[in-house]
């Protein structure tokens, strides 16, 4: 039994309810007004937690780093990636203002830290770091997070297993054991195809921590069909409107896309059910109706014997099942059971 892993008073685990980020990231614009609004929709769709991102633009690109495609395509080539950085940074007072409206509002603030000093800053702050996929292979800034000693949510994306075995054992070398690891694709958005949510027991047998998966498609599918498969978490980006200017947009989901998706993943983990193969209390009345019973296909009298061709099969299924007919055929009437009687054991002798 893989150990599951604490939250914010939140089990993250096996046979634990999904674990729902909305992952607000950098879609607040640089507005703390938009990043509360992103709080209060993270909230109103019943998500366990709302995350941001949280960096120093300046030790976290250099000048010259280029954006990636998909950052060229959302927000245009006129601006490097460490002006686009600037822009969208966080003060330390606004993650104050955010963490106080997220309190206000009931839901965890988490956020993910790109250097040393936004993970300090942090500490203070959330109650597990998420570190994203970039930072897999990260091994002193790993160490750095794993030493404050909270859980730790590690994606995984563009990392072949021997990378995410290094990252683990990095993480529990600096003495900390509660980790999460996310199957993701760092694509924006990325295909269904390239996925893989089977990598998700592959981890989990390997690593013996709680998996779950950080969604970058287009639409729920595929977050529903990593509940099913068990994921203990799913993370989502989500915006206000995926018509606003910078490079998460388009890649989000909208607040009532979120809705759509808590809703869906509850009702994903109520199927699942025990797995104990039975039938549900409430296709009793159904099984009544559907299933047939074993009747008389013409008149026996009292005392006349039961014959193959006097015993037929019929719905409802109130009576002896067709499987006991090899059991009444050939037994004595006790009483009078006319053609189209429904069969039952104290009719016999």
């Amino acid at each position: 039994m893989v150990a599951p892993v604490n939250v914010g008073g939140r089990t993250v685990g096996e046979g634990a309810p999904c674990f729902v980020i909305a992952e607000a990231g950098v879609n607040h614009n640089g507005s703390v007004e938009t990043a509360c609004r992103l709080v209060d929709a993270a909230r109103e769709a019943a998500a366990d937690a709302v995350k941001f991102q949280t960096f120093i633009a300046d030790q976290l690109a250099t000048p010259d780093a280029p954006k990636a495609e998909y950052q060229r395509e959302t927000t245009g080539a006129g601006q490097s990636q460490l002006e686009m950085l600037r822009s969208l940074e966080l003060s330390e007072a606004a993650h104050q203002e955010i963490l106080a409206h997220c309190r206000r509002r009931g839901i965890l603030f988490l956020s993910t830290p790109f250097d040393e000093a936004s993970a300090d800053l942090l500490d203070a702050m959330v109650p597990a770091f998420k570190i994203s996929s970039g930072d897999l292979t990260n091994s002193g800034f790993l160490a750095h997070i794993a030493r404050k000693g909270k859980p730790i949510l590690l994606s995984t994306g563009m990392a072949h297993l021997a990378e995410v075995e290094q990252a683990v054992a990095t993480i529990r070398e600096a003495g900390n054991q509660d980790i999460v690891l996310l199957q993701c694709v760092t694509n924006y958005p990325a295909a269904p195809a390239d996925v893989n949510l089977r990598a998700m027991r592959t981890m989990a047998d390997a690593f013996h921590v709680p998996v779950g998966y950080s969604d970058h498609t287009v639409g729920n599918e595929v977050a529903f069909a990593a509940v099913a498969l068990g994921a203990c978490v799913i993370e989502k980006h989500v915006t206000l409107s995926r018509d606003l200017p910078g490079p998460d947009h388009k890649a989000s989901i909208e607040p009532r896309e979120l809705s759509e998706l808590v809703r869906g993943i509850r009702a994903v983990e109520a199927s699942l059910g025990t797995g104990s193969k039975e039938p549900a209390a409430s296709e009793a009345a159904t099984a009544a109706v559907a299933r047939r019973s074993l009747v008389a296909a013409a008149t026996i009298p009292a005392g006349g014997v039961l014959t193959d061709e006097a015993v037929t099969v019929r719905r409802p299924g109130t009576g002896l099942p067709p499987s006991m007919r090899a059991h009444v055929v050939g037994r004595t009437a006790r009483v009078l059971i006319p053609k189209g009687t429904v069969i039952s054991i104290e009719m016999l002798t």
